[in-house]
């Protein structure tokens, strides 16, 4: 070897003398690792029994993000379980956002700043009751495209968007010194079919991502472990308050030396436009989590805190492909911790149930949070929606939002009819609520959760101008249906069986709520109202939306989501970051508003009827 010292000087040498113990350091470091070994974890070694639960970066004020994992330690979890959102993060194909609240690598490393492992689902499909599953509904603008298959066009999107997915949330794996210990691999496929190379695909791309490295699992319901599971990766199971006994036994007889893992343990349940508010028994669900740590099981509880679906993001829910139950905004769940992240009585049970079999003492519950009111002003603005259109696109058949490159809101379809037509108008696949008006008056309300595609329509004196406001009450979350979740008119119109051609369609995104002009002067129909909520210091608040028909409300910038009066969940969450002290703007778009109602500053959420879930033994 030659003589290089001369070469360096004194400053270079202490440099590599440096480097060199760094590296003599690292090499005695052990790295960090997961695994599984029989019927348990592994981690670092060591068995390692995984208490996790269920949060949502997307459906949590980042502001908040902290003080609910914080909430999360206390109750005595030592993980957190969170699902990736592909729609929230590629709205466009090839646009990525990963910044404010869809940072989904700072939500990561915020749960291990409070000490927390954290579990990632990144699907594509994730369920969650969100829009479409989690999907970017651009996929559905190629109507020859099969969601969860391995068609090779929509294999190519995964893929692509699982590669940037990575890019966030590969450096945070364990091994590589972040909280990730675990990945689950898409979710609940049993549910929908059983085409094991469509899994053993997306476990390659999970793998060319850099998802892959460490444990990576399936989940699914009892009944479907067998056809939504890979022989080579362990099984985790989903269900339910009132499962747990028959659920471990599904476990363990198919998975009979596998490790004891629940993926999912519904510790509440979500609520649907027009059918009742649901509580679940905490007590049951406190003495099942017992009985599952006290079998070794590993447990993540879904959901810890449910939050909110902001904006236009629930989704729908349908079993059959034919029925259509959209969810509310409000995600609350019923979980330990409330829509504004307040303990109910389940946190301290379960909080009691860990600390049994830990050891380790239950901490005191969180002090809730005091909801303030505000005062409301009357409306002070409002502006015709007939009033406000954009520049329209013109087809000779109407075309859908994905066709359209629309994601969520409103589309009008107008069109114009000649004298003497008449009969029923039918809307094949409307999706998802319409409503029809013949020179801007109301005939009625076609409802896809009511399974209504026609309307008669009275006989024209005079031609006429045909419109038809189609709103996308939120895309089927669950089972085959998606796959054709196109939104607006997805299907042919027909008045008295004749195919009605040539439309003008104007897009509705409602993305930018200061861009709408706005007046003094009265509006009844479909019209954007302005009030002004009064704040002496911004605390979280929830407003009333009772007296009002069915539209979306902002606060400033920020979708709060939507309101229906069919309810049951009457109010929608506004939280204090969203918030400045003064004088806060409050824009809401009413379907059939009159201009004389507001919404209401109230202290706590105003639910309908409730009635109690509980899972079919």
């Amino acid at each position: 070897m030659p003589r290089i010292g001369r070469w360096i000087s004194g400053a270079a040498l202490a440099s590599l003398a440096l480097a060199a113990a760094s590296t003599a350091a690292d090499a005695v470091t052990p790295a960090r690792s997961f695994s599984v070994s029989g019927s348990q974890f592994l981690k670092d070694g060591k068995p390692y029994q995984v208490i996790s639960a269920e949060m949502h970066y997307v459906r949590i004020p980042r502001a908040y993000w902290r003080d609910r994992l914080r909430k999360a330690k206390a109750m005595g979890l030592n993980t957190i379980t969170t699902y990736a959102f592909w729609n929230v993060h590629e709205p466009r194909p090839g646009i990525y956002d990963f910044q404010g609240q869809n940072d989904i690598a700072a939500f990561i490393r915020d749960a291990q700043a409070e000490g927390l492992d954290v579990i990632l689902r990144p699907g594509p499909y994730v369920c969650a009751e969100w829009e479409l599953g989690g999907y970017p509904s651009w996929l559905l603008k190629d109507r020859g495209l099969v969601l969860r298959s391995t068609d090779p066009k929509y294999t190519t999107a995964v893929e692509r968007w699982l590669v940037q997915l990575g890019k966030q949330v590969a450096p945070l794996l364990l091994r590589r010194g972040g909280p990730i210990i675990a990945i689950q691999l898409e979710n609940e496929y049993g549910a929908f079919g059983d085409d094991t190379a469509y899994l053993r695909g997306l476990q390659v791309s999970y793998r060319r991502a850099g998802l892959a490295d460490g444990v990576l699992f399936t989940s699914n319901q009892p009944s479907d472990l067998a056809k939504g599971s890979l022989p080579l990766l362990p099984a985790a199971v989903n269900f339910g308050s009132g499962g747990a006994t028959k659920a471990v036994k599904a476990l363990e007889a198919f998975r009979p030396d596998g490790v004891r893992m629940v993926g999912e343990y519904w510790a509440g349940w979500f609520d649907k436009w027009a059918e009742d508010h649901h509580e679940t028994d905490g007590r049951q669900e406190a003495k099942e989590l017992s009985f599952m740590l006290k079998r070794g099981y590993s447990v993540s509880l879904y959901m810890f805190h449910g939050g909110t679906s902001f904006g236009w993001m629930n989704g729908a829910d349908s079993h059959t492909g034919t029925d259509y139950h959209p969810d509310t905004t409000s995600y609350d769940y019923n979980a330990p911790l409330d829509e504004a992240g307040n303990p109910r009585y389940k946190y301290a049970l379960m909080a009691a149930a860990i600390a049994e079999v830990t050891g380790k003492p239950a901490a005191p519950a969180p002090v809730a949070s005091i909801a303030a009111t505000f005062a409301m002003s009357p409306v002070r603005r409002s502006a015709s929606l007939w009033d406000i259109l954009p520049a329209p696109v013109h087809a000779r058949q109407p075309m859908t939002f994905e066709e359209l490159d629309q994601n969520y809101g409103y589309v009008l379809y107008r069109t114009g009819l000649p004298r003497g037509r008449s009969g029923t108008l039918k809307l094949e696949g409307m999706h998802s609520y319409a409503q029809v008006y013949v020179d801007r008056k109301l005939i009625g309300a076609l409802d896809r959760r009511l399974g209504q595609e026609t309307i008669d329509l009275p006989k024209l004196d005079a031609s006429a101008t045909l419109d038809i406001l189609v709103e996308n009450t939120g895309r089927v979350n669950y089972s085959r249906a998606i796959r054709t979740e196109q939104a607006g008119l997805t299907g042919a119109v027909t008045l008295a069986g004749r195919p009605i051609e040539d439309w003008t369609m104007f897009r509705l995104p409602m993305t930018d709520p200061n861009a709408i002009r706005l007046s003094a002067k009265p509006c009844s129909g479909p019209c954007f109202y302005e009030a002004e909520m009064t704040v002496d210091r911004p605390a979280d608040t929830y407003l009333d939306m009772r007296g009002l028909h069915k539209g979306q409300l902002w606060i400033g910038s920020h979708n709060l989501g939507r309101f229906w009066g069919i309810g049951p969940v009457h109010t929608l969450y506004a939280p204090a970051p969203w918030m400045r002290q003064g004088a806060n703007r409050i824009l809401f778009f009413d379907l059939t508003g009159e201009g004389s109602g507001v919404p209401k500053s109230v202290n706590a959420p105003v639910f309908g009827k409730t009635t109690a879930f509980r899972e079919a033994q």
